[in-house]
């Protein structure tokens, strides 16, 4: 095999540029700090590309099958002869498509940042926060453990947080920073715990043994039984909550909204190829695991996101904020991901599901990033976040305009855009392994085509509203990436994924089934037309539709008030009816016994202090009185 051994530095030269720019950027002209990142990104994306055509070229094959090959490795932490963690570069089909996935849409946020972060306070400490970012994502994808992995996944949440609350002076900012950081954190509570259990039964951290489908992971009996499922299966489970945290799936969904705080490009980063979609790339990592030894936890996978892909997208038909339009679809869209690898099989055309879920990640992050970096182009003219606040904007933004609506197209799943095949491949998936669960995706399909062509037509078509400045297309920097993610939503499609990124590594034949295939496109079409008719001008149905369902209108726009439902646990029952007694049990019992033994030894202290006075005739007295009292004592007892 091929030596791969140079993809170490797709790990260091982020690093190194972010240590550079956090301790030298103030010191830089911020041109220069913009370009040396940006310089910096443009290295790994081509040394990822390198290895991506080297590996799926032949040097990743081994008698038709492509292989797992450890580049580097080096043993960090020796806990026993056989679970020890290591440092190192795992290459196989799915992490060397990662490597492509945040390569590219890294770099092309980088070359965006240059326009649309141009005179912003902080722009050196910007993009020293997106090296880490970056960094951090390749070094979670390419792990060759799954303690590497939870390592370099507490960095993705560190650097989401420097992100998210870049605009620090801003509560509300520092407010979703908070949120994102802390809801991840109990997710990732739950998957140490599902590591520190695997490990336990397995003996191992290592990914190879791991998902060897004759290692212990597999061929072991699952362990104990704890109500009702083995101990494996329950690992697994806790495994999954900390990949649901960090895919913003229900009911751990709750901060990816507001992370829309942070600048936009971060947005198009973290909801296209960094943070989101770890978790997804968790499960397809561990699939081997979750299908032979946990069944009933890829159960429960599928359905977390199937529910999650419709409770998101209901939302997205009545958002305002573009942004959060685009949160919430980005929520929809992991849902259909996390939902594809749970009806998965394994290997050859039942590990339809599997493919179907990693090719849609990779068609996802070119127009989800298209999308956001759209936005972006769209706040950047306006100065507003608000669909209310826009309108007839194709004429000012033609480029924008274009690009924009080639992601609406592709999202909405179309023929030959690339989201129809990768979208097709999940229902047809979906269609063989359980009808409920794909009708409630060829729902989703339908409002997903309505609530993006609801977004385009508020945006770009409409009235032409009364800006206080004529707004224009952005500069060559913020179109360029545009263009180039346009491009990648439109062919992308053509990837033949069936033979590159597979359950169990193997090529197998696939194609378009028209029975599924069709009615979906109808049902994308119908979505588009119900949105062209309410949107495209200016009229009182949408009003009138709100009017008349108004209470399921105000619970989608509130969101179904999941917000107020954690702080009402969190601040009336958690703090008040918990935290409170206990803090009053802390207080007056627990401080107040610890005072009374103070208090007491206190007194004695003040009470007996005179017998150490130093004064020698006292000393002499208290001898001469303790000796002359035994002496009596013993006489009276001679007696």
């Amino acid at each position: 095999m091929a030596d791969f051994g140079y993809t170490v530095w797709i790990l260091i030269v982020p690093f190194v540029t972010f240590i550079v720019l956090g301790l030298f950027g103030m010191k830089l002209k911020a041109r220069i700090s913009g370009l040396t990142g940006t310089l910096g990104l443009a290295i790994v994306t081509v040394l990822s590309y390198a290895t991506a055509f080297r590996y799926f070229l032949g040097a990743g094959l081994a008698d038709g099958i492509y292989q797992k090959i450890i580049a580097f490795n080096s043993t960090w932490l020796t806990l026993t002869d056989r679970l020890h963690i290591d440092m190192g570069v795992l290459l196989d089909p799915i992490s060397v498509m990662m490597l492509v996935v945040i390569s590219t849409v890294s770099f092309m946020v980088h070359i965006y940042s240059l326009g649309y972060m141009k005179g912003e306070k902080g722009f050196e400490r910007y993009y020293s926060f997106l090296s880490l970012f970056t960094f951090s994502m390749m070094g979670l994808v390419v792990a060759t453990n799954i303690f590497q992995m939870y390592i370099f996944w507490e960095l993705v949440g560190i650097s989401s947080y420097l992100l998210i609350g870049f605009y620090y002076s801003r509560p509300s900012a520092v407010a979703a920073s908070k949120k994102a950081f802390i809801v991840t954190r109990f997710a990732d509570m739950g998957f140490l715990i599902g590591i520190l259990i695997l490990s336990f039964t397995t003996k191992t951290f290592d990914f190879v043994t791991l998902t060897d489908l004759n290692g212990p992971a597999i061929t072991s009996t699952g362990g104990a039984v704890f109500l009702g499922m083995s101990v494996m299966t329950w690992s697994m489970i806790l495994i999954f909550v900390g990949g649901a945290g960090k895919s913003a799936m229900f009911p751990l969904h709750i901060w990816l909204p507001d992370a829309m705080e942070g600048p936009t490009p971060v947005s198009a980063l973290i909801h296209a190829a960094t943070m989101v979609v770890a978790g997804v790339y968790l499960v397809a990592r561990m699939f081997p695991v979750y299908y032979f030894a946990a069944p009933e936890a890829l159960q429960i996978i599928a359905w977390v996101g199937a529910f999650s892909s419709l409770f998101a997208a209901v939302i997205a038909t009545t958002q305002t904020d573009i942004k959060r339009v685009l949160a919430y679809s980005t929520i929809s869209q992991i849902g259909y991901m996390i939902f594809s690898l749970g009806v998965s099989g394994y290997g050859g055309p039942e590990g339809l599901g599997f493919m179907a879920s990693n090719w849609h990640l990779f068609n996802h992050a070119m127009f989800k990033a298209l999308l956001f970096l759209g936005a972006g182009s769209v706040i950047h003219a306006v100065h507003s976040n608000y669909m209310t606040e826009m309108g007839g904007l194709r004429k000012h933004l033609p480029i924008t305009n274009i690009t924009f609506l080639i992601a609406c197209l592709t999202i909405a799943g179309l023929f030959p855009l690339s989201g129809f095949f990768s979208k097709d491949e999940i229902l047809t998936a979906a269609f063989h392994h359980d009808k409920v669960l794909f009708a409630i995706e060829y729902l989703v399909a339908g409002l997903t085509a309505f609530y993006m062509f609801r977004l385009y037509f508020s945006i770009f078509h409409g009235h032409d509203r009364q800006y206080d400045h004529t707004p224009h297309e952005s500069p060559a920097t913020m179109t360029v990436p545009l263009i180039i993610l346009a491009i990648g939503s439109v062919f992308s499609g053509l990837l033949p994924f069936n033979r590159l990124v597979t359950s169990d590594g193997a090529p197998f034949e696939s194609h378009i089934e028209w029975s599924v295939a069709g009615p979906s496109l109808i049902i994308a079409l119908t979505g588009i037309a119900i949105a062209w008719v309410m949107y495209r001008k200016e009229n009182t149905l949408p009003d009138r539709l709100a009017s008349t369902f108004k209470h399921s209108y105000k619970w989608a726009y509130n969101k179904f008030y999941i917000d107020e439902l954690y702080l009402f646990i969190t601040k009336k029952i958690i703090f008040r009816r918990i935290s409170q007694p206990v803090a009053w049990f802390d207080r007056h019992i627990v401080d107040g016994t610890m005072n009374g033994i103070a208090w007491v030894t206190q007194t004695v202290s003040n009470r007996i202090k005179g017998l150490q006075s130093g004064q020698l005739q006292q000393y002499g007295f208290v001898f001469v009185t303790g000796a002359v009292a035994l002496v009596l004592f013993f006489i009276y007892l001679i007696k």
